[in-house]
């Protein structure tokens, strides 16, 4: 799949689950529950132990069929590894043009993570994709995201921190492209708890969320 194929199929869903796990095994376990709920995107965080080869064995299991990201990538060694092992787009939780220039050699999409409107330009005119503006609660959420579009309608943001089920159409309607969403969606307590329908039923309140904020 080519780089504007990958950003489509982001701003599409608009959604992005942050997977963060205390174990390869859980993770899988909030992956499949993500995508029963009908979402075929998600970030794997390099928080999660041994990442890289959960990444491998979601592209091994569903292929095609998700869009999986490597999350909380620091570094251009990183980023190159995750690629190597299947993941499809790069999310950062900085702006680092090393890993930024890493991702355009793979002809991979790229989501740095920025705040002020210096760092959304230095960004853009990097030649990112997308940006993260995080965390995106503490200076203002939704607001903060309209605030930022006046100057730049043309970059497209994912806001990450701060995004909930009562959040969510209010970061959309603000000229978000799509959500990063952690711990609201990806509950491992719930998983934990073999509860995983809760990230099931979590995953397509989301998604109907998004979809009626975009109609409306």
């Amino acid at each position: 799949m080519d780089k504007a194929e990958i950003v489509r199929q982001i701003e599409t869903l608009g959604l992005v689950p942050v997977v963060r796990a205390s174990s390869a095994d859980e993770a899988m376990q909030a992956i499949d529950a993500i995508k029963a709920g009908g979402v075929n995107v998600l970030e794997i965080t390099m928080t999660v132990p041994g990442a890289v080869r959960v990444i491998e064995k979601v592209a091994d299991k569903y292929g095609a069929d998700v869009l999986v990201g490597a999350g909380t990538v620091l570094d251009p060694e990183t980023a190159r590894a995750c690629l190597l092992a299947g993941a499809q787009f790069i999310v950062s939780p900085a702006l680092n043009l090393a890993t930024i220039e890493l991702c355009h050699r793979y002809s991979a999409p790229i989501a740095p993570g920025v705040l002020t409107p210096t760092e959304v330009i230095t960004a853009w005119s990097a030649g990112v994709d997308l940006v993260k503006v995080f965390p995106c609660g503490s200076v203002g959420g939704a607001s903060y995201v309209k605030n930022l579009k006046g100057p730049f309608p043309q970059v497209k943001i994912i806001p990450t921190g701060g995004v909930s089920l009562t959040t969510a159409a209010d970061f959309i309607k603000a000229g978000a492209s799509a959500l990063g969403v952690g711990t609201d969606l990806v509950d491992v307590k719930a998983i934990r708890e073999g509860n995983a329908h809760i990230v099931t039923e979590r995953a397509r309140q989301f998604v109907e969320i998004v979809r009626q904020a975009r109609s409306a």
